[in-house]
């Protein structure tokens, strides 16, 4: 990626974070417990699988709502999300993988 093209997603996701805590708190979501919104966030992964499984017309929204308690989570504990997904995407680049019995592992 061209490091204009990082800064832009960086700013951009520092912003949608800023906004989705801003919401979340304006409504009284949960902004402090951490054990509670991973488990908000695997039922909201739960609920894209079922959207998948059963060919809902609603799957986009629901990947959305994972992707949006995700940024909430990372809010909740001070992460620059769009920091470390540039950071896990350009470590990503760098690994080796091989198959083993027909499974990709790290090496």
């Amino acid at each position: 990626m061209k490091k204009n093209t990082i800064a832009q997603f960086q700013k951009s996701c520092r912003k949608i974070q800023k906004a989705i805590f801003a919401n979340k708190k304006s409504k009284g979501f949960n902004i402090t417990n951490v054990p509670l919104e991973f488990c908000l966030i695997e039922e909201e992964l739960s609920e894209a699988f079922e959207a998948w499984r059963k060919k809902k017309d609603d799957l986009g929204e629901e990947i959305a709502d994972v992707v949006i308690y995700l940024f909430g989570l990372a809010s909740i504990l001070k992460i620059d999300l769009g920091q470390e997904i540039i950071r896990k995407i350009n470590k990503n680049k760098k690994r080796d993988y091989q198959k083993v019995k027909g499974v990709l592992l790290k090496k």
